[in-house]
């Protein structure tokens, strides 16, 4: 409990949202760089997606009740039981550190979406035996290492509008107000994008199961939400974490909450929650997602004029509705 005291202390900045916001940060490059040593010792990938989202896991889980560990910790009333401490937050929402309900949900659509995703390309890799976008940059420590330090960054990103959230103090969640257009856009935006990511994936994978299994000889899936969109994952991607932000926002954009968080201006509010789609939505659609498919794909069936007919029909990214 002393070393926690200390990390405490040391990140006992006078904002709420730095006391948060700096140790969720610092875990997500810990948690990273831990996965990274013995990865790029061993040349191996099997662990990246899988630390990846363990790193969403874990921080989520930090800045969700560490303002109830400081709250508890100030009063000298300790933290008890670890089951008593794990439920207070709820039992106690009014009180010090207590949750809202944004909070609440916020965290669990991170741990739904982590969880799904998590073990659904863990499973993958660990089936194929490999992961083609690391086939060469494994070979290269420096370049390896880029590779999980830009996943820190992304966790630590993308977790931004949840994290602001988190921090908001009890004494400031009454002024969030209740339910909220911007929640019911924000949820509804989750959902419906995390319903497109899931069926994507599935219809993708019984594809490829069907394939080798010799039910079909297609080459590439033009079948299902493939049809509309010929990357509609990360469409699902970038649209739920749209939701999370529009969620967000319209909680953090109050001016007591602003206040509270630390004299944020608007823009930088927003920034603060919509930084997270935009990192997402640029990292897959100039950097890691889009651009590296279309690449490898173009690469085998490019000359291939049903191919070519499937591109020329199909978006790239947001689906065509006719």
């Amino acid at each position: 409990m002393t070393l926690v005291h200390t990390l405490l202390h040391l990140t006992n900045f006078k904002s709420p949202l730095l006391q948060t916001l700096v140790p969720s940060v610092a875990a997500a490059y810990t948690i990273q760089a831990a996965f990274a040593v013995p990865s790029i010792i061993a040349q191996s990938e099997k662990f990246y997606d899988f630390s990846g989202s363990l790193t969403y896991l874990t921080v989520t889980a930090i800045s969700l009740y560490l303002p109830s560990l400081r709250a508890k910790l100030a009063t000298d009333a300790g933290i008890g039981s670890l089951s008593s401490f794990l439920a207070s937050p709820f039992v106690n929402a009014a009180g010090a550190g207590g949750l809202g309900w944004r909070s609440v949900v916020l965290s669990g659509a991170v741990t739904i979406w982590a969880v799904r995703l998590g073990s659904f390309l863990f499973q993958r890799i660990l089936k194929d035996g490999h992961d083609s976008r690391f086939e060469e940059i494994k070979k290269s420590p420096g370049r390896f290492a880029g590779a999980w330090t830009a996943q820190a960054t992304w966790v630590s990103l993308c977790l931004m509008p949840v994290i602001a959230v988190n921090s908001i103090p009890a004494s400031a969640l009454a002024a969030t107000g209740a339910l909220k257009l911007t929640d019911i856009l924000g949820l509804s935006l989750y959902a419906g994008g995390l319903l497109f990511e899931v069926v994507a994936d599935r219809q993708k994978s019984k594809w490829s199961q069907e394939r080798k299994d010799k039910v079909h000889d297609e080459e590439f899936l033009t079948r299902g939400l493939w049809s509309v969109s010929r990357h509609p994952n990360y469409f699902g991607e970038s649209t739920l974490w749209t939701g999370i932000a529009t969620t967000a926002v319209g909680a953090v954009m109050s001016s007591p909450v602003r206040a509270a968080l630390g004299a944020l201006s608007i823009p930088s509010a927003a920034a603060l929650c919509f930084v997270s789609p935009a990192f997402v939505t640029f990292l897959l659609l100039k950097v890691s997602g889009v651009p590296l498919s279309e690449k490898k794909y173009d690469k085998r069936y490019g000359d291939r004029k049903e191919y070519q007919e499937w591109k020329r029909n199909t978006p790239k990214f947001f689906p065509k509705l006719f």
